[in-house]
């Protein structure tokens, strides 16, 4: 007798292929309820799009997004814009990924940094080799052994430098970056989800940083995805930034 097996698919962003659990029927009663109501909502209507929904801190946070298009020395105009809110971003990671969009390329230097308003001293300064390609750019603070204290607001900044001995000249982007613990029962709640889950829950809990993080990681495993491109989108349009076309 041959065994008959059932593949359900989960369906993001218009009906892009995500995740295949195959196995027997019964596998529709283990999937978490998240999970469920992505399936139900896509069988309502196979156009609609399900996307993560950003919810900012209630709390009051200081700080906030510069800079963005600009013209540089050479009369060339693109745009540099870090991946931040209008507000302080939070996140629950001690070692975060913050990303950076550059919609052209450049062969200046290009420089990162990460300020601790408690101290006069950077707690990152680094330079990204050249020539810097358009696109979306990533820095791991794992990568440079940089972690982050709860409940201090850090300023990070991107700048293009197209003349080393007149720093006045910088094209400059900013933002803001805390740390906070996450709310009681969120860690297992994040272990008992699925990783097509995870930037929808960030999203929800206002965890900007993280929301952004577990998109673009889903994106490296898949990049020929386009519903995961439409959800990233979709994260950073909704924070304020400009459409970024990759």
């Amino acid at each position: 007798m041959k065994l008959i097996r059932v593949t359900s698919w989960i369906l993001i962003s218009g009906g892009t292929l995500l995740v295949s659990l195959s196995g027997n029927a019964a596998d529709y009663q283990r999937k978490t309820p998240m999970q469920q109501g992505i399936e139900e909502k896509n069988k309502k209507s196979e156009t609609a799009a399900v996307m993560p929904v950003y919810k900012p801190p209630l709390r009051g946070a200081p700080g906030g997004r510069v800079g963005g298009g600009t013209r540089a020395p050479d009369r060339a105009v693109f745009v540099l814009t870090v991946l931040a809110p209008d507000h302080t971003g939070l996140t629950v990671r001690e070692q975060p990924s913050l990303y950076w969009f550059i919609s052209s390329s450049t062969s200046h230097p290009v420089e990162l940094s990460v300020v601790d308003p408690r101290s006069a001293k950077p707690v990152l300064e680094t330079r990204i080799p050249s020539p810097i390609q358009p696109g979306l750019h990533e820095i791991r603070l794992a990568d440079h052994g940089v972690r982050l204290s709860p409940g201090v607001a850090y300023r990070w900044f991107v700048a293009v430098v197209p003349d080393p001995d007149r720093r006045s000249k910088d094209i400059l982007s900013g933002g803001a970056i805390e740390r906070v613990e996450p709310p009681e029962g969120f860690s297992a709640k994040l272990a008992r989800s699925h990783k097509v889950e995870l930037p929808f829950l960030y999203a929800e809990a206002g965890f900007w940083y993280d929301a952004l993080t577990a998109t673009s990681e889903l994106i490296e495993t898949t990049p020929n995805d386009q519903g995961l491109r439409r959800q990233r989108a979709s994260l950073i349009t909704q924070v304020g930034l400009p459409e970024i076309v990759e």
